[in-house]
């Protein structure tokens, strides 16, 4: 188990909320959107193993994750809280949800499906990553250039250089572990469930509807999981709606 770093967005006293971020994303990208839901929850958002301000480690599976997750609440006095996860945050929230059902009051997930997945997207842009060579690398700008013959995607471009920095002696490096997050991919692509593995709690399923991560047909599958799942879809949003379409997910999740 690692000590998760995570940033209070506000809301104190309030009932508390988790946000979990998605894979190569860290606490950042719920700045925004964690300090609109703190009017009405008390928003920790968190990053996972091997991402953002959190420490490196060898491993990196589901289990890990759903364990330092569940470390983090005991370690902050938190014995149940609502969880938010997006993409492989939903993969990790998902998890705990069935396994220690106790520690979560609500469960809402973010454009992912309990089901495996083949991430073609994200095998070129570890290609590209690991191609950088940061040795000679001026800016994050730059970088976007390199990564464009990969990465067609200006906005995913851009994703990718938020886990660039500079140490201490000036140099760029990666903030995430990407090595480790490298041989991982294919095991963080496989659905983090067992077959058995059930959340009888309220729970949501906040999804994009310029987004083909969840089908119609992997809804039999959730309920299955998640009997008391509801969906809400929202047309104007692609993978990540509470980027996408911030002031409508956030309605979303309140509205549940």
């Amino acid at each position: 188990m690692v000590n998760l770093f995570h940033v209070d967005l506000g809301g104190a006293g309030r009932p508390p909320m988790l946000v979990l971020h998605g894979l190569l994303g860290s606490s950042r990208n719920w700045q925004t959107t964690g300090r609109d839901l703190a009017a009405h929850f008390h928003v920790f958002a968190l990053d996972a193993r091997n991402h953002g301000r959190s420490p490196h480690a060898d491993a990196m599976s589901y289990e890990a994750m759903a364990d330092d997750l569940a470390g983090w609440m005991d370690a902050h006095g938190l014995p149940r809280a609502t969880l938010v996860g997006h993409s492989m945050g939903g993969k990790i929230a998902m998890l705990l949800a069935c396994r220690q059902p106790q520690r979560v009051e609500r469960l809402v997930v973010v454009d992912v499906a309990p089901r495996d997945y083949s991430w073609q997207g994200h095998r070129a842009e570890f290609l590209a990553m690991n191609e950088l060579s940061l040795g000679s690398l001026q800016s994050r700008q730059e970088a976007e250039m390199r990564f464009e013959a990969r990465v067609p995607d200006l906005g995913m471009r851009k994703f990718l250089t938020t886990n660039l920095a500079r140490d201490d002696a000036g140099q760029w490096r990666w903030s995430i572990n990407l090595p480790v997050l490298t041989a991982a991919l294919p095991q963080l692509e496989k659905d983090a469930l067992r077959p058995d593995d059930r959340f009888d709690g309220p729970t949501q399923f906040i999804l994009g509807g310029r987004s083909r991560y969840v089908q119609e047909s992997d809804h039999a599958a959730i309920r299955r999981h998640f009997p008391s799942a509801r969906f809400t879809t929202i047309p104007e949003a692609g993978h990540n709606p509470h980027m996408d379409a911030r002031e409508a997910f956030v309605r979303a999740v309140l509205e549940a």
